[in-house]
């Protein structure tokens, strides 16, 4: 089988990395994406060979529904000679729209019901894949017909995020040398679907930087740009893409401002704050709820301080990975058009494990 992914963002890397390694063993995949944030460096840490096709637009409104028509012809023109059976993507909105242009299946997966870009892709895709706990009326008010929903079980990190479960087994990860460091995620400013401050972070990682090891993960150059001012002087900027297993073995604190990068911190343990300025994400209250992150909006050194002193490195949520495994076979075999396992067939789940947080 043919079988073609569209990655238009970095952690859409992370998502299908291990599902294209499995893929490959027995199928044709080809790989396209685009320039943008560390997608690139990422295909090339994991050594995937991929195929350049377009540019992203920027956050102005105007360009990027252009840059979409331009891309998806693009993409067509690219893809149309070259057998495609089936396309799969993650919040790439170009992917269905290409697919149906091919006369193939797409199976179009998305967690974030406040992206605008479902209201083009949910309509053009064959199938259409979101959490358990997402409901169809959100589905429906983005023109997306309840009869193409798949729903997987847990969240999306669990996805691939189960593959890590042994490599902390042990929790040797909690026994870290070296300085205690603290990873900063900024805010998605280029993002369609973000209405919140920016650069809203600058005070509290300059008061932070000189107590703690900064590590800052940039959203694209612009942002890293901003990061690389002589106020902020001491704190990383990573030069490469980082690994997961190398972000969980070195962070005593992640601070993201609303991602996927926060979500997989709390989903592996690693103590998280969520300072998202703008409406929360289903996803999000859902592992708050879990006791798995904590939302504060205005955070201070103070309150970062005081986070630190009452909470440990917790182990994995063994239950979300539990789930993502079982989300990963559904999402394969729907894509081989095999597919057999449901919500409905899966062991009883058990309570994830948590952190204390009774003073936030």
């Amino acid at each position: 089988m043919n079988i073609w992914i569209d990655l238009g963002n970095s952690p859409h890397v992370n998502f299908f990395a291990g599902m294209i390694k499995d893929l490959q063993k027995q199928h044709r995949v080809l790989l396209t994406t685009r320039p943008f944030a560390n997608t690139i460096d990422l295909l090339d840490l994991h050594g995937f060979e991929y195929h350049l096709v377009g540019r992203h637009y920027g956050a102005n409104k105007v360009k990027k529904l252009l840059g979409f028509s331009l891309r998806v012809w693009q993409l067509y023109r690219f893809l149309r000679k070259r057998d495609i059976d089936v396309a799969i993507s993650h919040s790439c909105f170009n992917s269905p729209v290409v697919a149906r242009l091919l006369g193939v299946r797409s199976i179009y997966l998305n967690d974030n019901e406040h992206a605008e870009g479902n209201r083009i892709a949910f309509p053009w895709a064959t199938t259409i894949m979101v959490p358990e706990f997402l409901s169809l009326d959100k589905v429906r008010h983005q023109w997306g017909s309840p009869n193409k929903v798949v729903r997987y079980p847990g969240v999306k990190e669990g996805i691939y995020l189960w593959r890590l479960r042994n490599v902390s087994g042990d929790n040797s990860y909690n026994r870290r040398s070296g300085p205690a460091e603290i990873f900063i995620r900024p805010e998605p400013w280029a993002a369609q679907y973000y209405r919140g401050a920016i650069n809203f972070l600058d005070d509290l990682i300059i008061r932070l930087k000189d107590k703690y090891k900064i590590v800052l993960l940039p959203r694209g150059e612009h942002q890293a740009s901003h990061y690389r001012q002589e106020k902020f002087a001491g704190i990383v900027i990573p030069d490469e893409a980082l690994s997961l297993e190398n972000i969980l073995k070195r962070c005593i604190l992640f601070i993201g401002a609303g991602g996927t990068m926060t979500r997989e911190a709390a989903v592996l343990g690693i103590p998280t704050i969520s300072v998202y300025q703008d409406e929360l994400l289903d996803v999000d209250k859902y592992l708050i709820a879990q006791g798995r992150m904590v939302h504060q909006k205005e955070i201070s050194a103070e309150f970062v301080e005081d986070f630190l002193k009452q909470t440990n490195t917790g182990s994995p949520c063994m239950d979300l990975l539990k789930k993502g495994e079982a989300a990963y076979e559904l999402i394969v075999q729907t894509l081989l058009n095999q597919c057999k396992v449901s919500i409905e067939n899966l062991p009883n789940s058990s309570p994830c494990l948590s952190y204390d947080r009774t003073s936030f």
